[in-house]
C-alpha cells in the first residue's frame, strides 16, 4: 500500500469514526438515561406502580434519533400486561424525579435516625445503605420492600442508620452473643 492510499484511507476512517461519535453517545446518555427501577402513579388505579423501561429499546430508537420508551415489567404484570403504557409520559417527563433511587435519597436526606438521633448524611448504594424502623420496632432495609409500596412504607416507617440497623438486627437475631450497656451520657 502506497503512503498516498494509506493517508486516503486513515481520513476516511476518522471522518466515518467522527460521525459515529456523536451517535454512540446518544446512545449511551439514552440507556443510562432511561434505566433502573422507577415509580409512577399508574393512570388506572391511581396508586403506586414499579415500572422498568426498556433501556435497550430505547437507546437503540435514540440511534435513529428518536425517543421511543416502552415498560420492559411493571409491578401490576402480568394481569394489566395489556395496558396502553400511559405511564410512559411520567417517566418522560422527569426520567430522574421518579426513579426509586432519586426518591429514597431525597426520603433520607437529612432525617435523624430513629434510634441514635445521628443526622443521614448520604445514602450508600454501594455500601451502609440505611434502614427502616417499623411501627412494631423491628428494622429493614428499604429495598427489601417492593417499590410500589414505599410511599406508604415511608409514611408509617421512621429512618434508621445501617450502625442502628445492623446492631438492632444482632441483637434480634442474635442476643445471645449481645451485651447491652448503658453508656453514662444515656439517662
Amino acid at each position: 500500500m502506497n503512503t498516498v492510499t494509506f493517508w486516503l484511507v486513515a481520513v476516511l476512517a476518522l471522518i466515518v469514526f467522527a460521525s459515529l461519535v456523536p451517535k454512540a453517545v446518544r446512545v449511551i446518555r439514552s440507556y443510562i438515561r432511561f434505566r433502573g427501577k422507577r415509580l409512577v402513579t399508574c393512570p388506572e388505579t391511581q396508586r403506586p406502580a414499579a415500572v422498568e423501561v426498556d433501556a435497550a429499546r430505547a437507546a437503540l430508537s435514540a440511534s435513529a434519533g428518536l425517543e421511543h420508551l416502552e415498560l420492559q415489567r411493571c409491578s401490576r404484570w402480568p394481569e394489566r400486561a395489556g395496558c396502553g403504557q400511559e405511564c410512559l409520559q411520567q417517566i418522560e417527563l422527569a426520567p430522574e424525579g421518579c426513579l426509586v433511587r432519586t426518591i429514597v435519597t431525597q426520603w433520607y436526606a437529612g432525617k435523624a435516625c430513629a434510634l441514635c438521633g445521628h443526622i443521614i448524611q448520604e445514602v450508600d448504594w454501594l455500601g451502609h445503605k440505611p434502614a427502616l424502623l417499623d411501627p412494631e420496632r423491628k428494622t429493614v432495609y428499604w429495598d427489601a420492600i417492593p417499590a410500589e409500596k414505599l410511599p406508604d412504607v415511608f409514611a408509617t416507617h421512621a429512618p434508621v442508620c445501617w450502625d442502628c440497623h445492623i446492631a438492632e438486627t444482632l441483637l434480634r437475631e442474635h442476643p445471645e452473643v449481645v451485651t447491652v450497656r448503658s453508656p453514662k451520657w444515656f439517662p
